[in-house]
C-alpha cells in the first residue's frame, strides 16, 4: 500500500526531479497547497498572493523507502532555514513547508526537526512549517516533469541540475 507526503521547499521543478529519481517513489507531481485559492494557475502562485507554496506531492512504498527517508531527503537538497525563500526564489510560494497526511507523519517531521536542530548542521533556526495536508492542486502539464523535458534550458541548468548532483552523490544506495 503506497503512500503519500506533500512537500514544498522552492520550486517544485528541483524536488519533483530529486524524487522521481528515488526508489520506491511511485510518482512525483509538481503542484500548490496550502493556500485560500482553489484550482489556483502557476501565474497567480507566483504573485505570492494565494497563500499557495509551489509544493511536490510525493506517492511512495513505505516497504522500500521509509517517510523517514524521504524527509531525509527533503532536508538535505533545499535550505530549511530561509524563511519564504530558496536561493533567487523569493516570496511565500518557496516557503520549506512540510504538509502532513496523518499523526504519525506529524510526529516524524516535528522529530526530524527536532533531531536535526540540535545536530549543528545550521547556524539557523529551521523554519520549515509543519500543517495539516488540506488539497493538493496539480500543477499545470507542462511544470510535470520539467526538468526532464526542459534540463537545457538556463534555470534548470543553474537550479536544478546542481541540487540533482548533490542528491546523486548523498544517496547513491536509494537511486532508481
Amino acid at each position: 500500500m503506497y503512500e503519500t507526503t506533500t512537500l514544498g521547499g522552492g520550486c517544485f521543478w528541483c524536488l519533483e526531479a530529486v524524487f522521481s529519481e528515488l526508489k520506491g517513489v511511485q510518482k512525483a507531481e509538481s503542484g500548490y497547497a496550502g493556500g485560500s485559492v482553489p484550482h489556483p494557475s502557476y501565474q497567480a502562485v507566483c504573485t505570492g498572493t494565494t497563500g499557495h507554496a509551489e509544493v511536490v506531492q510525493v506517492t511512495f512504498d513505505p516497504q522500500v523507502i521509509t517517510y523517514r527517508e524521504i524527509l531525509e531527503v527533503f532536508f538535505d537538497i533545499h535550505d530549511p532555514t530561509t524563511l519564504n525563500r530558496q536561493g533567487a526564489d523569493v516570496g511565500t510560494q518557496y516557503r520549506s513547508v512540510v504538509f502532513y497526511h496523518d499523526e504519525g507523519q506529524k510526529a516524524a517531521v516535528e522529530a526530524m526537526i527536532a533531531d536535526l536542530g540540535a545536530s549543528g548542521r545550521w547556524r539557523d533556526p529551521i523554519v520549515t512549517q509543519v500543517l495539516p495536508f488540506d488539497v493538493f492542486y496539480k500543477a499545470e502539464d507542462y511544470h510535470q516533469e520539467y526538468f526532464k523535458h526542459n534540463g537545457r534550458q538556463p534555470y534548470c541548468q543553474m537550479v536544478v541540475a546542481p541540487k540533482l548532483t548533490k542528491f546523486r552523490q548523498h544517496f547513491v544506495t536509494k537511486l532508481k
